[in-house]
């Protein structure tokens, strides 16, 4: 059994098809999370629906929801070129990663 607060947690960073917009998330289940980010019939006003931020391009795996949250807050804090960068790293040709999410 794990203990309270573990699981798989992951941050992630989306965009959109022409890479000008970054959304910053954190969820339990990434690829259930896509899914409602590009299917967002329940949630019209989104963020993620109003700039159709729908392709993954970084992402990182927790198993503890305090340390997922506060890596969230961090990136979300950063400026524009401090993710790039850290989206370069990962992900030097900013492909789009849904599919490889199963």
């Amino acid at each position: 059994m794990k203990t309270l607060g573990t699981h798989n947690y992951y941050v992630y960073i989306l965009t959109n098809k022409v890479k000008t917009v970054l959304y910053t998330g954190v969820t339990n289940n990434l690829k259930s999370r896509l899914y409602w980010h590009k299917n967002p019939e329940a949630i019209e006003k989104s963020f993620t629906s109003k700039y159709k931020c729908f392709y993954l391009i970084y992402f990182e795996y927790f198993d503890n929801i305090e340390i997922a949250i506060a890596r969230e807050k961090q990136i979300k804090g950063w400026t524009r070129e401090k993710k790039e960068n850290l989206i370069k790293e990962f992900n030097p040709n900013w492909k789009f990663l849904n599919e490889n999410i199963e």
